[in-house]
């Protein structure tokens, strides 16, 4: 009895130390392993930041540039038919929305559903302002029906997505 009441004296002293320190050092570990975590995930976020906000500006220029007036203006040629017009606008809409098609990656599902909403609603436009014209009519007069037509819409649909997509970079900050 003796020699067990010894080596509980030297045993028992001991499993607490041991129990002690392997806490201590389990709980080291786990605050380190959270730290690392947390300089990993804002590491991460330092590096696709910028890519992201190049991405919400690449997006705003792209609806800038399909947006009606701007299209209208920056494409309009007195030689051309009205066909011809409606065919380059909608080609330039489309060329323009695929060179930027890698831009959903960075944004949210709701901003991407938005442009390409503006984009479609573009066109949209666009094929519907030319069936009110005469077929024989150039493209100047597509061009200013298509401009009177997005005037009597209830809000743009390129400024509704620039809106969405602002409102994100602001939630990025």
């Amino acid at each position: 009895m003796n020699q067990i009441l010894e080596i509980l004296k030297y045993t028992i002293p001991a499993l607490i130390v041991f129990l002690t320190a392997y806490l201590l050092i389990r709980s080291f570990l786990g605050n380190e392993d959270r730290k690392r975590s947390f300089e990993m995930s804002m590491s991460q976020k330092d590096n696709t930041l910028p890519l992201r906000l190049q991405a919400y500006e690449r997006l705003i220029l792209f609806l800038e540039r399909i947006s009606p007036d701007s299209l209208v203006m920056r494409l309009s040629r007195s030689n051309l038919s009205a066909g011809q017009f409606q065919n380059e606008l909608i080609s330039s809409v489309r060329t323009e929305f695929e060179h930027n098609l890698a831009q959903q990656t960075y944004v949210s599902s709701q901003g991407w559903e938005k442009v390409k909403s503006a984009k479609n609603s573009i066109i949209k436009l666009i094929g519907e302002s030319s069936s009110e014209i005469p077929p024989q009519a150039n493209g100047l007069v597509l061009g200013k029906k298509i401009l009177e037509n997005a005037i009597e819409l209830q809000s743009s649909p390129t400024m509704e997505a620039i809106e969405v997509l602002k409102r994100e970079v602001r939630e990025l900050f």
